[in-house]
């Protein structure tokens, strides 16, 4: 069992935190009164909190930080819904690490635990961290993840821009280097849209949704697959929930 609701961003340019999602956050979290909230992505937690705070409180949910308890493994099996910060990937995947919660997360939303995250938050779901854009600020054990998805995210993803003179490395060319060493579905989610896993029908399914800020995007996503031409997704993408990832073909 996993349900999950996965935003590429937390905040639009024009909007505030969640706004851009504000009735598909309302169903996700209907039954909801109160979430763990992890902040460890940024380094002031207190106001990272407080600003979560502010936000799902507009839904009448109470946001339980995880830095302020005593046992963050014992107040994830306690939690019926969590929700995991946008920030640095490394400096997130590095704490969960050293509080063990990798393990702990995982089961958790097997058992039926709501989870839901934002950027580094989203892309924690994938097998590995290895798709994410952000500087490795600081050194983790291992880049391996949550696994609540067979495939890989790379959130805020951007498309090139055909008009411009800049001759370096596109997050396309990222990805297909990545692909050059993996065989493991990418799938690009753009600024202002989410993906959102369910199963409230008996058998899981997987949505694309929202509307990309960028006017010269297509759509909400983009997959990449190793030695495949990149595709634009959007709506039903439960069929990736069936693949085999494949990583290290070199090794």
């Amino acid at each position: 069992m996993t349900r999950a609701l996965l935003f590429s961003n937390s905040a639009n340019h024009d909007g505030t935190f969640l706004s851009h999602a504000r009735e598909t956050v309302a169903d996700f979290f209907a039954e909801t009164r109160e979430l763990l909230f992890i902040p460890w992505a940024l380094a002031d937690h207190d106001s990272y909190t407080a600003q979560v705070s502010d936000a799902f409180g507009a839904y009448g949910i109470q946001v339980r930080s995880a830095h302020t308890v005593d046992d963050a493994a014992a107040a994830v099996r306690d939690a019926g819904a969590v929700y995991v910060g946008g920030g640095n990937t490394f400096r997130l995947v590095q704490a969960l690490r050293r509080a063990q919660l990798m393990p702990v997360m995982r089961e958790a939303v097997e058992r039926g635990l709501l989870y839901s995250g934002a950027s580094a938050g989203s892309l924690i779901a994938s097998p590995t961290m290895r798709t994410t854009n952000d500087m490795p600020i600081v050194q983790p054990e291992s880049l391996d993840t949550l696994a609540l998805l067979p495939f890989q995210l790379n959130c805020h993803y951007e498309d090139a821009d055909p008009t411009s003179t800049h001759a370096g490395e596109t997050r396309e060319l990222r990805i297909r280097e990545f692909h050059e060493e993996n065989d493991v579905a990418v799938l690009g989610i753009r600024e202002g849209t989410w993906l959102h896993i369910d199963d409230a029908t008996g058998s899981t399914t997987m949505t694309l949704s929202g509307t990309a800020v960028s006017r010269q995007a297509p759509g909400p996503g983009i997959l990449h697959e190793r030695g495949i031409d990149p595709v634009e997704v959007a709506g039903d993408l439960t069929r990736l929930l069936a693949a085999t990832p494949r990583f290290d073909l070199q090794t």
